[in-house]
């Protein structure tokens, strides 16, 4: 019966422009629901800009900047904070339960945050099952987090595989056996790529040297 009810659902998106997303993303990492897609276009707030689990939580939203099919929070119990500043790039994975948490509270006055240099994740990275990514790592282009591993310090030169608590490199990955895939249709969220610049300079906070 859900398969019946997916290729009628399928098919109507197909006859409507509208709903071009859902067609175009079904293939995806990052695939567009019917039902996300009507809530993000019938709300005024426009954040999130990206399909996010029921259960997962993003945080400062305006200061989060996604690249094309990538979508922290898709899997469930996701929470990510983005108060200092969150980048990620094209085609990285986030897998269930993974925090990326941008600022810290004061040791000395927790009702504010520590100010520091935004979390930037290159491209065609994966971050594992309950990892967590602390405040001001950079993490460089194909970088593997293992699940449940712990972020302290950045690894901006990439092509590694991090574990632990705090993380360290586990792997180094050959740069010339990665294969950087694209896309036919491009979207960044909800939001088709050559359309983002606009919708970000209008919704969303500018991050230094972007």
């Amino acid at each position: 019966m859900k398969s019946i009810i997916k290729a009628i659902a399928l098919r109507f998106a197909q006859a409507m422009p509208f709903l071009e997303p859902v067609v175009e993303t079904r293939r995806t990492q990052t695939p567009i629901s019917l039902k996300q897609l009507l809530a993000y276009r019938l709300s005024r707030k426009k954040l999130p800009y990206w399909p996010l689990h029921p259960s997962s939580m993003a945080i400062d939203a305006h200061r989060i900047h996604i690249g094309i099919e990538t979508s922290p929070g898709l899997m469930p119990g996701c929470y990510i904070q983005g108060t200092n500043g969150v980048l990620i790039g094209d085609y990285t994975q986030v897998a269930a339960g993974v925090k990326i948490i941008s600022a810290n509270h004061a040791l000395n006055d927790n009702r504010a945050h520590n100010i520091t240099r935004p979390i930037r994740i290159g491209s065609y990275c994966w971050i594992g099952a309950n990892a967590i990514v602390l405040p001001g790592v950079n993490l460089g282009p194909y970088t593997v987090v293992g699940a449940g591993a712990v972020v302290s310090k950045s690894f901006p030169e990439g092509f590694c595989v991090l574990a632990g608590n705090p993380a360290k490199i586990i792997r180094l990955l050959n740069p010339d056996e990665c294969i950087s895939h694209q896309s036919e249709y491009k979207y960044i969220g909800f939001i088709p790529a050559d359309h983002f610049n606009s919708f970000r300079s209008k919704y969303l906070d500018s991050i230094a040297n972007e």
